[in-house]
């Protein structure tokens, strides 16, 4: 956890002065690191933060103590997302290794739990799975109106990947999601389905050099 908080630095407190009994620098850290070690929600973040208190004095301020499970809920849902995400992007990438010819995968799934028995909406998001380091770098939300066509060229530009190996199934098999990887100077296999004609496997070349298998 050492330096988590200077990729975070970024984020604006958007709390009024009165009731700012935390530091955001506390909350943000505090919430981070119950994550990592299995926190589920918000009561099990601040009560991780009660259990581990003698510890997290070492590193923090603290000056009223845990904040509530509320006040964690309520400083989240005020933060800028975008802001967040790329803070929390950021910091992944600095602790991640890597590496050229590294495998990272980009793959869309569902949510867990969004969308349960009809009481929620179903979130899909695009994330990028470092095969080496065994963890999601980035993440990216898919918007309702949209799909993963969109969502992995936004997803690729918060991503460090140079000299990487990016593979993306079939839905991904676009010029445009080529074109972005050979910016990011990738190399790329992007899966292909029965009606498409090309099985792309190159990179940093033209796409005029597409060859057809």
């Amino acid at each position: 956890m050492s330096g988590i908080m200077e990729h975070f630095g970024e984020i604006a407190d958007p709390r009024i002065d009165r009731k700012k009994l935390h530091k955001l620098h506390d909350i943000i850290f505090i919430t981070i690191a119950a994550v990592i070690c299995g926190a589920d929600d918000w009561e099990d973040i601040e009560d991780w933060g009660n259990l581990k208190v003698d510890w997290l004095k070492t590193k923090l301020e603290l000056p009223n103590g845990i904040p509530s499970h509320d006040t964690f809920n309520r400083v989240f849902s005020l933060i800028d997302p975008l802001v967040m995400q790329q803070s929390f992007t950021s910091w992944v990438q600095s602790i991640a290794k890597i590496t050229e010819g590294q495998v990272v995968s980009l793959d869309g799934k569902r949510l867990c739990n969004s969308g349960e028995h009809g009481e929620k909406s179903i979130i899909h998001m695009v994330s990028a799975w470092s095969n080496a380091n065994n963890m999601v770098l980035a993440q990216q939300k898919i918007n309702d109106k949209s799909n993963e066509i969109t969502a992995i060229p936004a997803l690729l530009d918060v991503l460090d990947i140079t000299g990487c190996m990016i593979t993306i199934d079939a839905m991904g098999c676009q010029k445009a999601i080529a074109e972005k990887i050979i910016e990011k100077e990738a190399d790329y296999i992007l899966a292909v389905k029965d009606n498409q004609q090309f099985c792309m496997m190159i990179s940093k070349k033209p796409l005029a050099h597409l060859k057809k298998y």
